[in-house]
């Protein structure tokens, strides 16, 4: 089936890329610099903020994806939207569950790089803004690993874009829901594609992260 390029097996696999790129997106775009923020700002609930997003990694996805069904469904507060098992609902549960880990992973990158820099910036009297843009800058091979993690969070999601998505096929049926439902029904030719391409791009995804992990260390070395 994947050598054939199956037109079922591929209509599955772009959908799954398409709701994955675009919620790392939103993710990092919220992410990456209220996580730089965290770290180079001073205010009295920082630390509480960084708690919580912490413990917000842990997420259980069905529950974030009960939230969401709660709020977008009919008698929900946002129900008038119609946005309830469709791509943009599993987007925004992917969203909530990506970007804690951006803004964590960030947080703590920040944080270790600003020791190398405070000195340095406090003599130049450097603004907040510009000494997030240097630090976010700096970091960019570290940070890259925190893409790749929120990427394979995103990947491996079934739970909650299953409860949100509804699963309907040819509209919201993702690589992980469909290996599932095939599964369940016996058809075991395309769970075990869709099975294999998805472990290959985990792998892929664990390799690029160590690949730029280890960029990262050389260029701090150097």
């Amino acid at each position: 089936m994947i050598i054939s390029f199956d037109q079922d097996l591929f209509e599955i696999l772009l959908l799954s890329m398409k709701i994955n790129f675009i919620s790392l997106m939103i993710a990092c775009i919220l992410g990456l610099p209220f996580g730089s923020a965290l770290a180079v700002l001073r205010f009295p609930v920082r630390k509480t903020i960084i708690a919580i997003s912490n413990a917000l990694m842990s997420l259980p996805p069905v529950v974030v994806g009960l939230i969401v069904y709660l709020y977008l469904s009919r008698s929900g507060p946002l129900g008038w939207l119609e946005l309830l098992y469709t791509p943009t609902a599993m987007i925004v549960a992917q969203v909530i569950l990506i970007t804690p880990i951006i803004i964590s992973l960030t947080c703590q990158i920040i944080e270790d790089l600003q020791e190398d820099y405070r000195e340095y910036f406090s003599s130049l009297v450097m603004p907040p803004q510009k000494a997030i843009k240097a630090y976010l800058y700096d970091a960019r091979y570290s940070l890259v690993t925190v893409v790749l993690a929120g990427f394979g969070r995103a990947i491996s999601e079934v739970g909650a874009v299953i409860i949100v998505g509804g699963n309907i096929d040819h509209l919201t049926r993702v690589m992980t829901t469909s290996i599932s439902l095939e599964t369940s029904k016996g058809n075991l030719a395309l769970a075990l594609a869709l099975g294999i391409i998805l472990l290959t791009i985990s792998l892929s995804v664990n390799f690029l992260a160590a690949f730029f992990k280890n960029s990262a260390k050389r260029k701090a070395y150097v």
